[in-house]
């Protein structure tokens, strides 16, 4: 029986699966999104969420505690200066996956795993649907009216536009007469 054994192993002895997951997590950290196994991104996401939640406090603990899980320095570095910033208002889920089918040579279930806001093909993509989600709708009477309004201001631009050329003629002939 499995009661209350939550962690996966992943086939590994407990140093190799905490080096593995602080690798995962560095290249994460600094590449902001890795290919992976589904099964280790999903043990990934559990060891790097509470670290991008610590670093929202930038204090001595809370990087120290960061590197001890880490033990890269440019990664923490990068995790502070850069990422805790962009998350800072964010609750919680800070990683995607994206499944991406099985792989080749041994069928195994392959996932990008990525910072939610670094996608910036998502956040715009987010933008573009809420835009075309918006109809409109009108009848022939709202076209002709439309057309009627736009017509007078057009042959009211042109002429403020023919005046303007006028007066700086006049200014010009002025300062070319000597006095």
């Amino acid at each position: 029986m499995r009661h209350n054994k939550v962690i996966n192993h992943l086939g590994r002895t407990s140093s190799h699966r905490k080096a593995m997951l602080s690798n995962m997590a560095t290249s994460l950290i600094l590449h902001k999104r890795i290919t992976t196994t589904t099964a280790k991104a999903k043990a990934l996401r559990t060891f790097v969420e509470p670290l991008i939640t610590k670093s929202k406090e930038d204090s001595t603990h809370s990087r120290r505690i960061v590197f001890s899980y880490l033990k890269d320095k440019t990664a923490v570095a990068e995790l502070f200066r850069e990422v805790s910033p962009k998350v800072a208002e964010r609750p919680g889920g800070y990683t995607r996956i994206l499944k991406t089918g099985n792989r080749i040579g041994d069928n195994a279930d392959m996932c990008i795993l990525e910072l939610v806001d670094y996608n910036e093909a998502m956040l715009g993509g987010e933008a573009a649907k809420t835009k075309t989600t918006r109809r409109r709708r009108t009848s022939k009477k709202k076209d002709e009216t439309v057309a009627e309004t736009k017509a007078p201001k057009t042959a009211k631009v042109k002429t403020e536009k023919a005046e303007k050329p006028a007066e700086k003629s006049e200014e010009v002939a002025e300062k070319s007469v000597p006095e």
